[in-house]
């Protein structure tokens, strides 16, 4: 009788690994040979289109030897650290608030979570009008007397990229809230009881026992928010087009413009190339964490 089950349960599976023979051989045919013919192409000449020129690490020389691009890597390293901190942040004290048993959990978790229902160009044109000092927030506040008010990130070079970031946070707070807060619902409720039987402050048990039980939560969170932030492209194209000047130039759009406008694919693959390194960076720990160490353990 176990030996049916077992053979049962053993085709079960095997019929699911067939079924996911055609996806897993597509995705790996088409991101590795795609990264691989990128990679390849990026010691080469190509202009217009991809020919076989090595020219071998010129490429790379002369991409870390621009401006735009040194620029592009600070400006995402800037809004990257940000993004990555105030987006945990808040989705967790979000998600902790959400785990009270409020009323009306579900409306403001809809509420939360709609923004990023949203595409990113909406959501970059949505937050352009409302950061625009002629009808926007600057606008509307100087109505109301303040006539020195002054808030207009997106044209000050100086903190274009933190209007990109307002942006951001509004779009992909609500995603952060509802991972922490399947977390946090996972904790078992016997943890709580015991904490405050023994009259534990509630910061202490979110800091020392109940964060610590959320690290699988934390770490596929990190690796979301990261792999969106390397990537970012939509809501600079939105808001700001790059600018002013180079002020809000990240890679993505130098890779676009290198490969679409300057008719320089060399370039485009070589700084692509970049961006899969650091993609990989990521992804190789986190896969690491969530597989190496519980094989070791």
């Amino acid at each position: 009788m176990k030996s049916e089950r077992r053979g049962g349960k053993s085709f079960r599976n095997m019929a699911a690994k067939i079924a996911a023979i055609p996806m897993v051989v597509t995705a790996t045919v088409v991101f590795l040979g795609c990264s691989i013919w990128t990679i390849v192409y990026s010691f080469t000449g190509s202009r217009l289109l991809p020919k076989l020129k090595w020219v071998g690490l010129d490429q790379y020389e002369r991409l870390w030897g621009s401006r735009r691009w040194l620029i592009s890597i600070e400006n995402l390293a800037i809004y990257g650290i940000l993004a990555l901190t105030l987006s945990l942040l808040i989705g967790f004290m979000l998600a902790a608030l959400l785990d009270q048993k409020i009323r009306f959990e579900n409306t403001f978790r809809s509420i939360l979570l709609y923004p990023f229902a949203l595409s990113f160009i909406v959501t970059g044109l949505v937050w352009q009008w409302i950061l625009n000092p002629e009808f926007g927030v600057q606008n509307i506040v100087r109505s109301l007397g303040f006539e020195n008010f002054t808030f207009d990130p997106l044209y000050d070079a100086n903190i274009v990229i933190y209007g990109i970031l307002i942006a951001a946070l509004w779009q992909s707070t609500g995603l952060v809230m509802c991972l922490m807060l399947a977390g946090l619902r996972s904790i078992d409720e016997d943890i709580w009881k015991a904490s405050r039987v023994d009259g534990i402050p509630a910061w202490k048990t979110y800091l020392f026992i109940v964060i610590p039980m959320m690290r699988p939560v934390f770490i596929t969170t990190l690796v979301i928010i990261t792999s969106g932030i390397i990537k970012l492209y939509d809501l600079v194209v939105a808001q700001t087009g790059g600018g002013p000047g180079l002020a809000s130039e990240v890679p993505a759009k130098y890779v676009y413009d290198m490969m679409f406008l300057s008719q320089n694919l060399g370039q485009g693959f070589a700084a692509s190339t970049m961006m899969l390194v650091a993609v990989v960076v990521i992804i190789i720990p986190w896969a690491y964490l969530e597989f190496g160490g519980k094989k070791h353990g």
